[in-house]
Order: structure tokens, then sequence, then C-alpha cells
């Protein structure tokens, strides 16, 4: 049946169709411009000195790891990492050419257990990645404590964090860099793309070089790209050759290119509009769902920190007569679009099975693994449809 309450949405403004009208006929479609005017608009947003643009949200997650190599880092060094992610989290550690060493999170939270932190640290750790699930925020002062006494770096996965608040600093802030995802579902999309944040200017000029080839060309301003004009440093440098075709680094090709940043000038625009009417979503959600204890959970917001509403996550308790899949596929029959809560990477991914982690070694990721799903609250939901879910999910209980 056609979903009644789709997933995910994405919005194109009337700015954007103007804007990619004006690249098509110019183009000038790789990264230039419109790619910098999103750089400086999101960087502005967050709050950071810093913004540089990627292709993708994994590529920023990699790119902000491979920058370590430039700080003392080498190659199978270790990062620790939440068990529990989407995948592209471990993914992008083993890309950058780390090791992942997972630690188990904590269930109520679905964040890294800083605990765990500290019994994994070795003299090959060189940072922590605090992904903010669900738009949830780590507990970002008790792992920047173990970073500093540690001299580790910390990186926050903010792929679901668009708009998370912790202690009155936003995501995207409290890390040395942080990694954003802009995929459709996020409430700022440029359709495909990431972005790492960041307050050290010494960080943005190694992802520059990174996300071209490892290129020692990486100003934040090209005048090449941006406006065809000369440029001093083309042949007057210290390599003595074309600095467009000097490779200073071990690079990637991860570009956004001036489409995507088209889309995400507008949803800058409105963005404001987006997260109010998704922290409403996601606020009256949380208010319905309490009745449904112990049977179903949902996370809470805490008395210091705003929620980023990227979805509402669903947890099923033991010693239930039901399964996730079973509530899954009653929503989905009723029109409700759902994703899982994903996976205990290390033990419920087998792509990971090489690293041998035992089933069992991380006990909560692999309970949310089993037990965990989430829906849309997107722009596009009004609350005839939150409660048109809440009505199901009493349906699917009365029955079981």
């Amino acid at each position: 049946m056609r979903m009644k309450i789709p997933f995910g949405t994405m919005s194109i403004t009337e700015k954007s169709k103007k804007l990619i009208n004006e690249i098509l006929e110019s183009k000038k479609v790789s990264s230039g411009k419109y790619v910098r005017e999103f750089e400086k608009k999101f960087a502005q947003l967050v709050g950071t000195k810093e913004a540089v643009a990627l292709s993708s949200g994994t590529d920023a997650v990699t790119l902000a790891l491979a920058v370590l190599y430039d700080f003392g880092a080498e190659r199978n060094d270790e990062i620790i990492v939440p068990a529990l992610s989407f995948v592209a989290t471990g993914n992008a550690v083993l890309q950058a050419g780390f090791k992942p060493v997972f630690v188990d999170i904590e269930k109520e939270t679905l964040n890294i257990d800083p605990k765990s932190i500290v019994q994994a640290i070795t003299e090959k750790t060189r940072a922590i990645i605090a992904v903010h699930l669900m738009g949830k925020p780590a507990d970002m002062d008790s792992i920047k404590d173990i970073a500093k006494k540690c001299n580790l770096f910390v990186i926050e996965d903010a792929a679901e964090a668009h708009g998370t608040i912790y202690k009155g600093k936003n995501a995207g802030t409290l890390g040395d860099m942080a990694a954003f995802s802009l995929y459709i579902a996020h409430m700022i999309t440029t359709i495909e793309g990431g972005i790492v944040t960041t307050n050290n200017p010494e960080f943005a000029d190694v992802l520059r070089s990174l996300r071209s080839h490892g290129r020692a060309c990486k100003c934040a301003q090209c005048v090449l790209n941006t406006n065809s004009g000369y440029c001093q440093k083309r042949f007057n440098n210290e390599y003595g050759g074309d600095i467009r075709f000097i490779s200073e680094r071990i690079g990637y090709s991860a570009k956004m290119n001036e489409i995507e940043a088209a889309v995400g000038l507008g949803n800058i625009e409105i963005y404001s509009e987006i997260l109010q009417k998704r922290r409403q979503n996601l606020i009256y959600l949380m208010s319905k769902f309490k009745k449904f204890k112990p049977l179903l959970v949902s996370i809470t917001e805490g008395p210091d920190e705003m929620i980023g509403p990227h979805a509402f996550p669903v947890i099923i308790q033991e010693n239930n007569n039901f399964s996730r899949d079973d509530l899954v596929l009653y929503l989905e029959k009723k029109g409700i679009d759902s994703r899982s809560l994903f996976l205990s990477m290390p033990t419920q991914c087998s792509g990971f099975k090489f690293l041998g982690y035992s089933l069992g070694e991380f006990p909560n990721a692999e309970y949310i693994g089993r037990n965990g799903l989430h829906i849309g609250i997107h722009q596009d939901i009004e609350n005839e449809d939150l409660d048109y879910f809440i009505k199901t999910i009493e349906q699917f209980l009365s029955k079981n």
C-alpha cells in the first residue's frame, strides 16, 4: 500500500530551483562559489570558524579521521567507536586506515558508555568517536575529560544531530571536529552530501586537501574555481610547480558539487522552520508515547540538552509476546514506514567479522539491534499523522 507516513522527506525551495537553473546555464557545476557559500553559512549556523563540504556523511567521518595523520597518527592506530551506530561510522574508520575498537552503549541513551571507553584505551588509541544517535547528545563532558587525560582527539558523528544542543552548545562545536550528514532524510540536505565543522583552521586546511586527492591546493576561497581568476600561488609556491597537481598527502575524491550546494543553501534559509516543526513532532510523540511503558519505550530529554529531531526511536522491552519485526510488519501494513535502530556493528554486521568480536560482547548494542526501530518526524508530518501512529500502536498492542 501507499505509505501514509513515509520515513523521510526533503525540501527543495524556490531559491534552490532558481540557483540550480543558473548553475546549469553556466555549465559550472563542479565545486565552486556556491559550495563555498554553503560552507560559510553552515559554519555560521552551527557556530564554528570553519566548515568543509564533502560528498557524503560517511566521507565526512572518514576525512575527519584522516586529518589525524598530519598530527601524529599512524596507519592501523586505534579509534574508539560505539558498537551501535549506522554502519557508516565503522566503515569510515576502516576507510581512513585505522582500526575500530568498539565499546558498548548505554541502553537508555543509545550512546557510547564513557565507562567502557576507559577500559578500551591502549597506547595505540588516537581518537574517540562520539555518535549523537537519534539526535540525543552523547555525554560529552565525560568523553572530553577522558580524551584530555589520555591526549586523544574527539570527533563527533553528528550525522543525526542537526539541532542538537548539549549544555547550551550546539552539536558540531563540542569536539575537535564534527561530521554531519546532509542526506535526504536530514534537516539540512544537499541530497547526498556531508560536511565537517571545526574551530581549528589547520584541520580545515587539511580537509580541503584531503577531499581533492591530497592536493597542496587548499585555499578556503579558490580564485580559480570560483572566479576563474589569476592565482598567484599556482606556480609561485614552495613546491616549484603547478600547485593544483602537487599531492601533499594520500587523499580522496570527495567534493560536493554546485547543484547539491544549491539545495543546501535553500534548506539553510528555512532551517529554523524545519527545526521548529520537527521539534514539535518529537515533543508531541514523546508525550503521547509514555502510556506504552513498560512494553515500549523511547529516549527522553534531559534538563541540560535538546534532542535534535531527526527521528523517533522505539525500543521493544523484554518479556513481550511480540518481536520488533512483528511490530514493523504491522506498521508497514498500516502505511507507516520505519527503519531498524541499526545493529551492533562488530557482532551483528558480518562485514566486521574479521575483527574477531563475538556475539554477546556488546549486550546493550545487540539488544537495540534486535529490538529497536525508528519512524520519521519530518516537516511534512502533521499531528493527525502522529495520532494515527499512536492509534496504530494501540491496536497492535491490543492484539498482542
